[in-house]
């Protein structure tokens, strides 16, 4: 559980309150990072689960969950019927794998403002939150998610000499952490992590571990000890 997380003090008072749950940790994070970028929102706090959203949520009154469909303990779902009393005022927007009409009805029925693809840009979720806050449907979720080897899915084109950076990538490794764990130098570790992030379309490392899991590229896995 992570409380007011983010630093943004200097937020409005008018500034969008978001609450983010996921049982991803990097996801969670990558969120509340991409909302300090935005003057009119901030994040107020996070959570693992539907379970763990129920008991913090409430307390800190957030104007829009951002939240995924399916997580342990309690999934998005259940969370939302189980918030939605607790925060008449709030509203949700949900995130999903892929596109499954079944669920999306269930979600909109729940009172979620909309459902949006976790492939989803962060232009398309600050669009879909702010959507929210007025009271208006959230952006409505894109194509489905496919993954697979032809030249244009997301990834296709990364070696496996990057693929086995990225997978480190999303176990914090450093740079230095890649050089000794795969005995390379650094400017070859630099020169991998540029052709990645390249491939992958992304800023920084964190989007790109981001993209990763979202297309299933990596697993996320705990740290090994370094």
């Amino acid at each position: 559980m992570d409380m007011n997380v983010d630093g943004n003090q200097g937020a409005s008072r008018g500034a969008i309150r978001v609450f983010v749950v996921d049982d991803h940790p990097m996801i969670r994070h990558g969120v509340a990072a991409m909302l300090r970028s935005e003057r009119d929102m901030y994040c107020v706090g996070e959570a693992g689960d539907g379970d763990e959203a129920v008991s913090v949520a409430p307390a800190v009154q957030p104007h829009v969950v951002v939240m995924d469909m399916r997580m342990p303990r309690m999934d998005g779902i259940a969370a939302l019927k189980a918030l939605r009393p607790l925060l008449p005022r709030t509203r949700f927007v949900m995130l999903a794998s892929a596109a499954e009409p079944l669920e999306t009805s269930r979600a909109l029925a729940a009172g979620a403002a909309g459902v949006l693809l976790k492939n989803a840009s962060a232009g398309e979720l600050v669009q879909a939150i702010r959507a929210a806050h007025q009271g208006q449907p959230a952006a409505p979720p894109a194509p489905p998610l496919t993954v697979s080897a032809s030249p244009s899915a997301m990834g296709a084109d990364l070696t496996q000499r990057e693929r086995d950076l990225l997978a480190l990538m999303a176990r914090g490794y450093s740079n230095q952490d890649i050089c000794n764990a795969l005995g390379i130098a650094m400017p070859t570790v630099k020169f991998h992590v540029t052709h990645i992030l390249t491939k992958l379309k992304a800023d920084n490392r964190t989007e790109a571990v981001l993209v990763a899991l979202r297309h299933q590229l990596v697993e996320l896995q705990p740290a090994a000890a370094r």
